[in-house]
């Protein structure tokens, strides 16, 4: 039964979210992310693209296994429904299907591009093809698996006449969600809510299965579009924490969720979304993809429950709501301090974390609560935002080739900046370098460079206080470009041409100095593990088939 007073959503911050450049999530991160997620509640979570490469394929078959099933003890509550998506082919199904079976409740999500542009200059097929390539492949897929979901790409330039026919010919194939994409973010909300009104009332077989929509943000239109495919009556939102995806990004959850929440007598919907946790997970997100929230984001962004100017603050010191029309713990911003400190011990410390979603094992746990007494030897008070950071600097990082085992910096307006690094290498071997630089991370950078000879390019570098006052800890994050060629999988095998990808990192410390060379190695880390010359080939950046095309 569908519930027409009930929105759904559809996370896909692990498929269409890493497609952002320098956002490659390892397999570990990505499970985190989706327990997050699960826990969150989200509806539905868009785990990868099993065909494009052995890595993506098992890292959505341990999704599927480990957080599409429910936890012993808690057979009661309920899972997300796992998807994995496929072009309309079945080598792609195929893969979908071998990595989403092991969830209680997979989908096989697939899709079609509808649109004239996309159908001659892409696809190369007349639209009569295009239909009868949808009826095959999703009646493939439904042999699979009973949840399919169907998108047809481009729509949101597509002709609507011909959606009505392909969408209606989809659910006579057994698709029960069919997905609604502005792929390239060219519509109005007035054009998009227009096109799913049409949908509902002109195709086939409609009021059976969910129309959902997946908007992205190329005119910073995502949100206002996606509401108006809901008020239109799309019961489906497809959205990624902190709006990243391709280009300009997606349509973020948070924002979707807090409208609906917070415009409730407009909107009369209900969503599982537990509020709460929405800080926690986006900053979880920004943590392992390496791309910063800015800070005027709305929602979770620095600033989104700021208040500098004088007018401001003193209505908010009559009443709240004269300036926020939501609370901060609504979205899980607590302004109290957590009273831990050098003489807390390891079983309040497992217990906090635990309390803000970190279930670790006890070697993890050993290596979190030791740099957690460095901390706490250098902070009074230790907050949760400070544990955060620590976490994702000591547990959720890249297996590490090289890692920081001393770094001494001397720097100033007398004498050039110099900086002394001691790395332990892959073979428990320890490497010193020293160079200059223009300053004290500019050196550090190039003694690592001396260590570590991988050609770079520094595409971002930044840095943010994780908490206030001057002993905060500071969190560097950075994206940096390397050629891979082909041990990335992604060489052209006509021209042989290598091509570059990038790579980012993150790294957390009282030192600023300490944290941007975590931050830079953990990229270091990730390229050199991309590369295959450590070890076994990291299929990580394997493409076992054609480089998959990236959907709305």
């Amino acid at each position: 039964m569908i519930d027409k007073n009930y929105v759904r959503f559809f996370d896909t911050t692990l498929r269409d979210g890493e497609q952002s450049p320098g956002a490659t999530l390892t397999s570990a991160e990505k499970l985190e992310i989706a327990r997050s997620l699960a826990r969150l509640g989200v509806d539905v979570i868009e785990a990868g693209f099993p065909a494009a490469s052995k890595d993506d394929l098992e890292g959505v078959r341990q999704i599927a296994i480990e957080v599409g099933n429910p936890s012993k003890g808690e057979e009661d509550q309920p899972v997300p429904i796992i998807c994995g998506l496929a072009r309309a082919n079945e080598s792609d199904i195929d893969a979908a299907w071998d990595a989403v079976q092991h969830a209680a409740h997979p989908r096989i999500h697939t899709f079609l591009a509808t649109s004239p542009i996309h159908m001659e200059h892409k696809l190369r097929m007349d639209p009569e093809e295009v239909v009868e390539r949808v009826k095959e492949m999703v009646t493939y897929a439904k042999a699979y698996c009973d949840d399919v979901e169907f998108s047809p790409e481009d729509a949101g330039r597509s002709d609507p006449e011909f959606l009505y026919l392909v969408l209606g010919e989809a659910i006579k194939a057994g698709a029960t969600t069919l997905n609604i994409p502005d792929t390239v973010g060219y519509t109005t909300p007035e054009e998009f809510g227009g096109l799913i009104a049409g949908i509902m009332e002109h195709t086939p077989g409609v009021e059976d299965v969910i129309v959902s929509v997946h908007c992205h943000d190329d005119l910073g239109l995502a949100t206002a579009n996606t509401l108006a495919g809901i008020q239109a009556g799309a019961r489906q939102a497809e959205v990624t924490m902190n709006g990243i995806g391709e280009r300009a990004g997606n349509t973020s959850l948070e924002e979707i969720v807090m409208a609906l929440r917070t415009r409730q007598p407009v909107f009369e919907l209900e969503t599982g979304i537990d509020t709460t946790l929405i800080t926690r997970v986006s900053r979880q997100v920004s943590n392992y993809t390496g791309i910063p929230v800015q800070p005027n984001k709305a929602i979770v962004g620095a600033n989104a429950f700021a208040h500098e100017a004088g007018i401001h603050q003193d209505g908010m010191l009559k009443h709240n709501e004269t300036y926020e029309i939501m609370r901060p713990e609504m979205v899980g911003l607590n302004q109290s301090r957590l009273v831990l400190g050098k003489h807390s011990g390891r079983h309040a410390f497992k217990v906090r974390l635990a309390e803000l979603g970190h279930e670790l094992d006890q070697d993890e746990l050993n290596l979190a609560f030791v740099r957690f007494k460095e901390l706490a030897d250098k902070k009074k008070e230790i907050t949760d935002a400070d544990l955060e950071a620590l976490v994702a600097d000591e547990i959720y990082q890249p297996t590490e080739i090289y890692k920081l085992d001393g770094l001494q910096v001397a720097c100033g307006t007398m004498g050039l900046a110099t900086a002394t690094v001691r790395l332990v290498g892959p073979e428990e071997d320890t490497h010193e370098f020293a160079a200059i630089g223009s300053g004290p991370v500019d050196a550090t950078y190039k003694a690592i460079d001396g260590i570590v000879e991988t050609e770079n390019n520094l595409l971002e570098y930044s840095v943010n206080a994780v908490t206030e006052g001057v002993d905060a800890m500071g969190q560097v994050s950075v994206r940096l470009e390397a050629e891979t060629g082909e041990i990335a999988g992604r060489t052209s095998p006509q021209s042989g041409a290598r091509t570059a990808r990038t790579f980012g990192g993150h790294g957390a410390d009282t030192d600023i100095i300490v944290a941007s060379a975590r931050a830079y190695l953990s990229a270091l880390n990730k390229l050199l593990e991309a590369s295959g010359k450590y070890g076994e080939f990291s299929p990580t950046a394997e493409v076992s088939a054609p480089a998959p095309e990236k959907v709305a």
